[in-house]
């Protein structure tokens, strides 16, 4: 009862991200509900991004995702601008549009209007989690092991998972050592 109760809130959730504000009406955002195969590859993707750097907490991530009910990924594609040369990526419209710098498996720089989109749809989706008391979590880790393992086509992801246990399990977690 409680995994379909989540598979429904899971798909509440990206009707809030997708209706969400966004900057001059243009919508970037790229929502995506993994299904058990694709959150195998995710943790699978998570092991060998963090074999390749290091960052521990990939591992207790990982396991988290494991013991999630569902999984949500939502990030930004591709490098489009708002065109308002506000500067706040630290170049110009035109130069963030000509530059690129790769990261852990985001691609930047990032128009931040769109990244200011992309707060703006997780806040309304972790919203409708709250108030119809699913635990969840903004995850980095989930959304760089997503775009490692090719589950998301974005410059930059993040990942939501989301439990109906008796106890938060994203609090109160282990670190690997």
């Amino acid at each position: 009862m409680e995994k379909e109760g989540v598979e429904i809130v899971a798909k509440l959730m990206a009707v809030a991200g997708r209706t969400a504000p966004k900057a001059k009406g243009e919508d970037f955002i790229v929502i995506k509900i993994l299904d058990e195969n694709e959150k195998e590859k995710l943790v699978e993707g998570m092991r060998k991004t963090n074999e390749k750097i290091g960052f521990k907490f990939l591992l207790r991530d990982a396991n988290n995702v494991v013991d999630s009910d569902k999984i949500i990924l939502i990030g930004v594609k591709g490098k489009e601008t708002a065109n308002l040369d506000c500067k706040a990526c630290g170049f110009t419209c035109e130069e963030n549009k000509k530059t690129l710098v790769e990261g852990y498996g985001f691609k930047g720089p990032l128009c931040a209007i769109r990244l200011v989109d992309l707060g703006i749809a997780i806040g309304s989706m972790v919203k409708v989690a709250n108030d119809l008391c699913v635990d969840n979590r903004v995850m980095f880790s989930i959304g760089v092991g997503a775009i490692n393992a090719g589950l998301i086509d974005t410059e930059i992801a993040f990942g939501i998972p989301l439990s109906a246990k008796g106890k938060n399990i994203y609090f109160d977690r282990k670190h690997h050592k």
